[in-house]
């Protein structure tokens, strides 16, 4: 792991600690949480970016999803 270091106002090192202590984790972890969410989602298959956003208009699809990737059944 690297060390790193960041300056933060007084407000928002308190809201930061207290969230951290709500949560039960060090200031450091949810920092770390925070980057990690602000982030890009790095995907090793580039396709899945595009997950859910075919829609067939079946409401039932989900149930045939061959037939809805792969067309009819043979």
């Amino acid at each position: 792991m690297i060390r790193t270091q960041i300056s933060l106002d007084a407000r928002d090192y308190a809201l930061v600690k207290r969230e951290a202590k709500l949560m039960g984790i060090s200031v450091a972890e949810f920092v770390r949480r925070a980057i990690r969410h602000g982030l890009p989602q790095r995907s090793t298959a580039p396709w899945m970016r595009y997950a859910g956003l075919v829609e067939s208009g079946n409401p039932d699809s989900s149930q045939t999803v061959d037939e809805v990737v792969y067309g009819s059944k043979d």
